[in-house]
């Protein structure tokens, strides 16, 4: 369950060290436009969510997740031999439809066969190897780039995604029999589409997470511009991005222990005004610089605005499915692809802004982050009738 749920964001990190030399080869003339490549798979990712849930109750988890891993093993074969960019990203978008569905899939089949501790201690592991790729991901595109070019780090993927296939094929039984499938039918996506939308606890954090995620995104797409170009670290980029993506499981792993002592809505409104608070005055002070602070600044307010998004993200995530009680499954792929679909672009959005300073990303984290404080302010308001 590990390796499946981890497709995702290995497929992300472990590209970035690359983006330069896949442009290079491929005849991209901005280096912003070698961004595409992230951008490509997150649009997969947002739509695939969509599909995998209502799929997999009507056709069991087991072939719904063949049917996502194929996808995948097709995309990673697309990117292997692309002869242009436009392969390339079509490549890149069966990748994140693909990879969508065993993110999805497998948390509903730990559903079927878990409950209590149990469920706990797998979803545990499950969330600890999830944290952990991130970290290490650009290392090992990295390390192959030393060895080989960059067709060799989907290369790498593909073998993954293939041994995934066989080791899930073997070792996991199906976990929905015939008798609890339920009818696919596109009366009920609309009717839990729209009462997703007409509900404003679910649109007011669905949007916020959305928002947040979105800055978070404008990192990934220009990350490796700002630490391999910009600041010139070269090989050096994957040890300071993993660096910074310690913050999430440390921020996961503080949440955990606070969050029943002061509630997912004090620690997301508190880690928001943080957010703000440090980008706002972190951008003062590049502008003040012309957009070149230190690398040791940049170091310092990633790590702490990262543990602000990694404190919010999840609870955003929850609150928004507190209206739906027993109805998750479908309500949870729907909020998925919103919150998924809104990052995408604005996270785009930000990395197509990249100018050779660091003042559209940290800019973009002020004003996302005061967008999500707007959101759920208004969500807040729900709750006293007004």
């Amino acid at each position: 369950m590990a390796m499946l749920t981890s497709l995702v964001a290995l497929s992300i990190d472990a590209m970035l060290p690359a983006l330069s030399d896949i442009g290079r080869e491929l005849g991209v003339q901005r280096q912003n436009d070698n961004q595409l490549i992230i951008s490509a798979l997150f649009l997969g990712v947002a739509l695939g969510q969509l599909v995998y849930g209502p799929l997999s109750d009507r056709i069991g988890r087991k072939p719904g997740i063949y049917a996502g891993l194929t996808l995948f093993i097709l995309g990673c074969l697309l990117s292997v031999i692309s002869w242009n960019y436009s392969v390339m990203l079509c490549g890149r978008f069966l990748q994140g439809f693909g990879a969508a569905g065993p993110r999805i899939v497998t948390m509903a089949l730990i559903r079927d066969r878990c409950k209590g501790r149990e469920m706990a201690r797998i979803t545990s592991f499950v969330i600890t190897i999830f944290v952990i790729v991130p970290t290490v991901a650009p290392a090992l595109g990295q390390a192959v780039l030393l060895v080989a070019n960059w067709r060799m780090i989907f290369g790498l993927l593909l073998v993954l995604s293939i041994i995934a296939f066989i080791w899930f094929g073997i070792r996991q039984p199906e976990s929905l029999p015939p008798s609890r499938r339920t009818q696919l039918a596109l009366g009920t996506m609309a009717k839990a589409v729209k009462e997703v939308c007409l509900n404003r606890t679910a649109l007011g954090y669905a949007l916020a997470a959305g928002l947040v995620f979105g800055a978070f995104l404008g990192y990934l797409n220009s990350a490796q511009q700002i630490f391999q170009i910009q600041f010139d670290l070269g090989g050096l980029f994957p040890v300071y991005f993993g660096v910074l993506s310690v913050s999430f499981g440390a921020a996961s792993y503080t949440n955990a222990r606070l969050v029943m002592r002061y509630g997912m809505r004090t620690l997301s409104w508190r880690s928001l005004q943080a957010l703000c608070v440090l980008s706002a005055v972190f951008f003062a002070f590049s502008v003040m610089i012309q957009g070149q602070p230190p690398l040791w600044t940049v170091m310092a307010w990633g790590a702490t605005t990262f543990f602000c998004v990694g404190m919010v993200f999840g609870n955003f995530n929850a609150m928004a499915m507190e209206p739906f009680g027993q109805r998750t499954g479908l309500a949870a792929a729907i909020i998925g692809s919103f919150t998924t679909l809104i990052a995408g672009v604005l996270g785009g959005l930000i990395g197509q802004l990249y100018n050779g300073t660091v003042l559209p990303l940290i800019g973009g984290f002020a004003v996302l982050g005061a967008g999500a404080l707007g959101a759920m302010y208004w969500t807040e308001l729900a709750s006293q009738g007004r």
